[in-house]
C-alpha cells in the first residue's frame, strides 16, 4: 500500500497542526522540492536519502510495437539513493526471505 499526500497531511494534522496548516506545510514542502529539482539541484535529507537530477544523452532506441529505429532525445531524470541508515532500518524491519539450500544448488549447472 502506498502512502498518499493525504495520508501525510493526516499524520501532520495528528501532531497538533490544524488541517489547513498541515495541508499548507505539506504543499509547501513539495513545492520546495519540485522547484529545487527543476533547477537541477540535488536534495539531501540526512538519514533518509538523496534525490539527484541526472542528464541522459540522446541515444538510439527502438519502437517495440513496430521495430522501427529512432533517436531518443536528451532528457533529465530524477534518481533516489537511500541513506545507509534508512537501508539498515528497512532491512532490519523486514529481512529478505531465505532461499532454501536445495533450491539454491538446483539452479547451478
Amino acid at each position: 500500500m502506498a502512502v498518499t499526500k493525504d495520508d501525510i497531511v493526516a499524520r501532520v494534522h495528528e501532531l497538533g497542526f490544524s488541517k489547513k496548516q498541515a495541508v499548507d506545510l505539506v504543499e509547501t514542502l513539495i513545492e520546495i522540492m519540485k522547484s529545487t529539482l527543476e533547477r537541477g539541484e540535488d536534495i539531501l535529507i540526512s538519514g533518509f536519502g538523496k534525490f539527484c537530477v541526472k542528464s541522459k544523452k540522446p541515444r538510439r532506441g527502438r519502437n517495440p510495437a513496430t521495430g522501427e529505429d529512432l533517436m531518443l532525445r536528451a532528457r533529465r531524470v530524477i534518481t533516489f539513493k537511500c541513506s545507509g541508515k534508512l537501508r539498515n532500518k528497512i532491512n532490519a524491519a523486514s529481512p529478505a526471505p531465505a532461499v532454501p539450500a536445495e533450491a539454491d544448488q538446483s539452479a547451478m549447472p
